[in-house]
């Protein structure tokens, strides 16, 4: 006779509810959103189906909407054109420019709203790369100097939350150490700790026209076969004043984020990179597969895996399915 029968916890949606060991939230996503020059521009991306860029008028209505759906968090993300970019990135910290200003009215408007912004150069680069290049060298030590200055330039904009995102040696401690000197002690860093050389990138640089210009970026993000030197870059984070740490991308790399939630302390983000949406969307619009339940069964692995936050660009979609 049995004695222990497993599917009585299963037996009815109520008692499956009172038994479900993760749940999700709106609360736990930081939606990715994307800005660009001009005025009522809402244009979407080709490979991300229902995700767009905004001008700062359109991308300020789009806040306001989202945040009616209880998102609390953003981050942004800036589309230049070519004519605006150079070898240093000095666009980044131009007091005028157009990020800037899109971070200084989103604070202004929306105060509540946590805004997350990215540091690293390739937006702004004629190179397309995330650091300083040399004679096809991407330079680590060099490239520091701008991410301070951008990162700076970002809190002195409103920003909450500072985004690393460039996987330079050392650029956390050099940015939390420009930012504390400059008063701003209470601006947090989210360390993009591990960040994979990962294919799965390849909308979000359609999204910003921000790839390589040359080889690839595989001299500063990490391999996609190893785990062991994902503690090594959290531990180094931790130590140089990350207030949480990052795995880049998400589903294809669940392993990782379960062991950085096993190893630090800090909040662990996943960032639900656009190749994960844009493949579920494919498959939905052909009919292969259920998008909303290939959707939640994504983000529930990702939060189950130890993800306290997730960067996703589902976030809209799911708050609007939960309403």
């Amino acid at each position: 006779m049995l004695i222990s029968r497993p599917r009585r916890n299963r037996k009815s949606a109520a008692i499956r509810d009172l038994v479900q060991e993760t749940t999700l939230s709106v609360n736990d996503f930081i939606f990715p959103m994307f800005v660009m020059e001009g005025s009522g521009i809402k244009s979407e991306i080709k490979s991300m189906p229902n995700i767009y860029r905004f001008s700062i008028d359109t991308l300020l209505e789009e806040i306001k909407e989202v945040s009616d759906l209880g998102i609390k968090s953003i981050c942004l993300f800036p589309n230049y054109p070519e004519a605006k970019k150079d070898k240093y990135a000095t666009e980044s910290h131009n007091p005028d420019t157009l990020y800037l200003k899109a971070l200084s009215e989103i604070k202004d408007k929306f105060p509540h709203i946590a805004l997350m912004t990215d540091v690293a150069m390739d937006p702004y680069s004629s190179d397309g790369h995330d650091g300083l290049v040399e004679n096809g060298e991407i330079l680590n030590d060099e490239t520091l100097d701008i991410l301070g200055k951008m990162a700076l330039a970002q809190a002195r904009a409103g920003a909450d939350i500072i985004g690393p995102s460039d996987m330079m040696d050392g650029r956390i401690g050099y940015i939390r150490e420009m930012l504390d000197d400059e008063g701003f002690t209470n601006v947090s860093i989210m360390s993009y700790s591990v960040k994979y050389a990962s294919a799965f990138y390849g909308p979000f640089r359609d999204a910003l026209d921000s790839a390589p210009k040359f080889g690839d970026k595989k001299t500063y993000q990490m391999n996609p076969a190893n785990v062991r030197e994902a503690l090594i870059e959290g531990q180094l984070d931790v130590a140089e004043g990350a207030d949480f740490l990052m795995v880049k991308p998400a589903f294809s790399y669940l392993d990782v984020i379960k062991t950085m939630a096993d190893n630090f302390d800090l909040p662990i983000a996943a960032y639900n990179v656009s190749g994960e949406y844009a493949m579920i969307k494919a498959a939905a619009q052909n009919g292969w597969l259920d998008g909303d339940k290939a959707m939640l069964e994504m983000l529930l692995s990702i939060k189950r895996a130890g993800a306290k936050i997730i960067l996703s660009y589902f976030a809209k979609e799911f708050a609007l399915l939960k309403k």
